[in-house]
């Protein structure tokens, strides 16, 4: 199972999830809290982070993503973004 490594608020949790969720259903499913106004829909940025390693095992980047205009490494839409392997993604903090 990959592995991904969340940094938010100063601290850094490791969990295993399975390949194909999404960065928000795993983080909220660990726990970790993550901002998501629209629900996970992908219609606004508050669940947008940062990849700090493993851009390469993630889903590419969809028509959600580049029409809210996040189309620049290494920002994501974690409601929209589904992991293949292991990464570490910083959770930005609103």
């Amino acid at each position: 199972m990959p592995k991904v490594n969340f940094h938010y608020n100063g601290q850094v949790k490791t969990v295993e999830a399975e390949s194909g969720k999404t960065i928000l259903q795993i983080a909220l499913d660990s726990g970790i809290p993550m901002e998501h106004a629209c629900g996970g829909n992908g219609f606004c940025t508050t669940c947008m982070c940062k990849v700090k390693e493993g851009m390469e095992n993630l889903s590419p980047r969809n028509d959600r993503e580049e029409n809210m205009g996040v189309t620049d490494d290494p920002d994501r839409l974690s409601c929209q973004t589904e992991i293949r392997g292991d990464v570490t993604i910083e959770v930005i903090e609103y």
